[in-house]
């Protein structure tokens, strides 16, 4: 029972969840008050998604008990879930590429009369769901030639069209502009009040104490506590989270050597439509951010320079010498490597092992032949899982089955298995907590002071800030400013990326 004697909308009771040899969850036990928004935070692999699935459906508990207002309830799918009210916005997006925005709004619940598709009312229905989210979304435009902000907004609009009295968001945020986030804010504190429950999961701990009534913390799969969120702050919930205080701050730059040569130059870059005339540097031991809102041309930039995506005119230079025919192929083997935005889509292949995604843009270091020597593989493959510490029960594993912090592990461990010169990274730390974005914190400034030179896309400007020597800002399509760290502010940046102002 709740506060006043109030049966919770959902509680967990004894809840446990073993995959295998590895226990996700570990006799779980809180409850969720009815029309709150209760946060749900811990480090990746602490079973936060794992208890978000078992109460959507997705997931079967091994054991304990899940009760729905009051009653015990058994899902053994999503749809039974939904039925009963509840509805999750997943950290891996679920949508019909092919399909439009409209579609996968009332994906499973399209309004019909007869077996008939009522188009014209669902259209209007669309169209009242954007005017009450203030979203900006063609209903008619494909959800695979979206951005994944976008994306996000499809996802949002889906939970709110089908009623649900009861939301679990996994990281919604995460792909969001801070505009965007505070929009997403005000909705879902209208949907608090109008008696909507929120079960949200998050790693920025600012955002969790300024949305929620009441956040639970889990560690390695146990519940640590539950309590209102007016009573903890940000080194509250890491001490819980952690089980030791850690520094929320940024690992100490060292200095870069501005005389040496630039290992990686890029000059007078564009692409239609995408960005034009970007140029700049980067030195060996130098880190540079670069900013920008959203759509703002950042990671078209970074896919360019790697090879991903064509452009126009320009050239892209590696120790002074010109990359002829840029492909992901060509820039690997020349040292210049991508840790790409979305590791679902672009970085792993979730239904492959951990082993076989970290090695296969190097399969020629562990191939005789052209065939794959199991015990150069197994080699290489244990040296990488120690180097970055990826935890899971055996290199056979899915990565899918991993946690989002490992998966990415999993990503800088394949990434860098070549011993590359340049690293290209966009959104190094999306949907990672907070004690593994440390780590990644700390490997970035460990390789830029073992020689690296390294390029990061991150939409957390004090991510960009803490790490960088200097920072590149880009405002639609174009590169207006290239800032030094002494002369880099978050006033300045974010004047640049609004284009109130601009720094040569």
């Amino acid at each position: 029972m709740t506060e006043h004697g109030a049966v919770p909308h959902i509680e967990l009771r004894g809840v446990a969840k073993n995959y295998g040899g590895v226990q996700a969850v570990r006799e779980a036990s809180f409850a969720v008050r009815r029309g709150s928004v209760h946060a749900l935070v811990g480090e990746n692999g602490a079973g936060k998604s794992t208890i978000s699935k078992m109460i959507a459906g997705a997931v079967a508990p091994s054991r304990g008990e899940l009760l729905l207002n009051g009653a015990p309830v058994h899902f053994s799918s999503p749809r039974q879930a939904l039925a009963a009210g509840i509805a999750i916005i997943d950290q891996e997006l679920a949508m019909v590429p092919a399909r439009s925005v409209v579609d996968n709004v009332f994906l499973g619940s399209e309004l019909r009369r007869g077996g008939v598709l009522r188009r014209r009312q669902q259209r209007e229905r669309f169209d009242e769901l954007l005017a009450r989210t203030g979203f900006d979304l063609d209903g008619d435009a494909p959800v695979g030639s979206l951005r994944v902000a976008d994306q996000q907004k499809v996802e949002i609009l889906r939970a709110i069209a089908r009623d649900a009295e009861l939301i679990i968001m996994d990281e919604p945020t995460a792909p969001l502009t801070q505009v965007e986030a505070d929009q997403l804010y005000e909705i879902i504190w209208s949907l608090r009040d109008s008696g909507t429950t929120i079960l949200y999961i998050s790693h920025f701990l600012e955002e969790v104490l300024k949305l929620s009534d009441t956040v639970t913390v889990m560690r390695d799969g146990q519940h640590v506590s539950t309590g209102p969120s007016a009573e903890e702050t940000e080194s509250s919930l890491v001490r819980a989270m952690l089980g030791r205080s850690l520094e929320l701050n940024f690992p100490e730059r060292r200095p870069c050597d501005g005389s040496v040569a630039p290992v990686l130059e890029v000059r007078d870059l564009s692409a239609a439509g995408r960005f034009a005339d970007v140029s700049f540097d980067l030195r060996p031991g130098e880190i540079v951010g670069m900013a920008g809102l959203i759509g703002s041309g950042r990671s078209e930039v970074l896919r360019a320079v790697f090879g991903a995506d064509r452009v126009d005119s320009g050239d892209v230079l590696l120790d002074g010498e010109p990359l002829r025919r840029p492909s992901p192929r060509r820039s690997i083997a020349k040292g210049l490597v991508m840790l790409p935005e979305s590791r679902k889509d672009d970085g792993l292949v979730m239904v492959r092992s951990v082993a076989e995604n970290a090695v296969m843009a190097h399969l020629q270091d562990v191939s005789a032949a052209g065939v794959i020597r199991s015990e150069r593989q197994r080699t290489a493959v244990t040296k990488l899982l120690k180097d970055f510490d990826v935890r899971t029960a055996s290199p056979s594993t899915p990565v899918g089955s991993l946690s989002g912090g490992n998966q990415q592990k999993v990503l800088f461990a394949k990434c860098l298995m070549g011993g590359p010169r340049v690293l290209l990274v966009d959104e190094p730390t999306r949907g990672v907590d907070v004690g593994a974005k440390r780590a990644i914190y700390d490997l970035l400034t460990g390789l830029a002071a073992d020689g690296m030179a390294i390029l990061v896309v991150s939409s957390e400007l004090e991510e960009v800030l803490g790490l960088a020597h200097r920072v590149l800002v880009m405002h639609r399509g174009r590169l207006v400013a290239n800032l030094p760290a002494s002369e880099a502010d978050e006033e300045t940046v974010l004047s640049a990326a609004f284009g109130t102002a601009a720094v040569a």
